[in-house]
């Protein structure tokens, strides 16, 4: 059931229900998650059984402030509180060393755990009523509320369209952000990029007073981190990355004839046949990737059995948006 999230008797029904061990979806300024307490294995085994998840495949931690992070993480560098006083609450999940014995399903049993504190404002009410909460709840595991491996939910009703009336959805509206949180590793010495998003590789170094280094610059082994297996993300229909050249090209082949394609692009085209769904992409990168989610979702609504996509530019502002296409892509 969607209920309003700007109501407090809403807010503390969910914060009951995630202290007894239930599901409540929420929305964060990314996309909305699938919460449960961090802390409980079997709260935790539920996300898993619902999404489809493989229960390696490790979650994120929502916490409603830096000092939240306390139960959750053994030592937290300098270069890493550099990054949450700049980006918390925001789009940002740190890759923290786990305490022992604390979230360790959460954490798809690693010896890491994934923290974030979101800034929507219907996800930090919730944060805090949990915390409030009998039994107290210090933290929600919550990856994005979709089965394991589709299009990530931006909307109450795209929740309840993967999940049913049964579960409790809280409504914040449509995310503002709209792809998931850049994911920087914190636990090998030095900040490690594991997932692009909105904040860009500039912004990220200024924070943390040093460069960002790629997975494979260090020689230990990355920890697993969420959404960042080569296919995810994707939408029921065959999604293909083209550039504007290509696009044109296909569409002649095409011609009038095409049916149950959609196209999401930057480039004026001549579309042959009015049976092909077409969406004018915007010049933004952040305004493509508060959207990107939501018109792969109309599209599968549509019946469409391809989706052609023209790949984003170059430049460091695209590369959220470019990493979600591309896994998407690769399904």
């Amino acid at each position: 059931m969607i209920v309003d999230g700007s109501s407090a008797a809403a807010i503390d029904q969910a914060a009951r229900a995630l202290a007894a061990g239930e599901l409540v979806a929420f929305p964060t300024e990314t996309v909305y998650g699938l919460g449960a307490d961090a802390a409980s294995e079997a709260a935790v085994a539920r996300i898993f059984a619902a999404k489809g998840r493989p229960s390696d495949h490790p979650l994120i931690v929502h916490v409603a402030d830096a000092d939240a992070i306390t139960p959750f993480a053994g030592a937290v560098p300098a270069f890493a509180q550099r990054l949450m006083r700049s980006f918390w609450p925001g789009p940002l999940t740190l890759i923290l060393p786990r305490r022992e014995g604390v979230a360790a399903a959460a954490a798809g049993g690693q010896t890491s755990v994934g923290l974030r504190c979101p800034s929507h404002p219907v996800a930090q009410a919730l944060l805090r009523a949990c915390a409030r909460a009998e039994p107290r709840v210090n933290g929600l595991a919550a990856p994005s509320a979709n089965l394991f491996g589709r299009v990530s939910p931006t909307t109450a009703l795209h929740v309840q369209a993967e999940f049913g009336e049964a579960l409790m959805v809280l409504d914040g509206g449509a995310c503002q952000v709209g792809i998931e949180s850049t994911i920087v590793d914190c636990t090998r010495g030095a900040p490690v990029l594991l997932r692009p998003g909105v904040l860009t590789r500039a912004e990220l170094e200024a924070a943390a007073g040093q460069p960002l280094l790629s997975p494979g610059q260090l020689p230990q082994a990355s920890p697993r981190a969420s959404g960042t297996l080569e296919a995810h993300y994707a939408p029921e229909a065959k999604l293909r990355l083209m550039d504007a050249r290509a696009l044109r090209t296909a569409l002649e082949v095409l011609g009038p004839q095409a049916a149950q394609l959609a196209i999401y692009a930057r480039s004026a085209l001549k579309v042959p046949s009015s049976k092909i769904v077409f969406r004018r992409m915007p010049d933004d990168a952040r305004e493509v990737a508060r959207q990107l989610f939501a018109v792969l979702r109309d599209f599968d609504a549509q019946g469409v059995r391809l989706i052609w996509v023209e790949a984003p530019p170059d430049g460091p502002e695209w590369d959220g948006v470019r990493d979600r296409l591309q896994r998407a892509s690769a399904a």
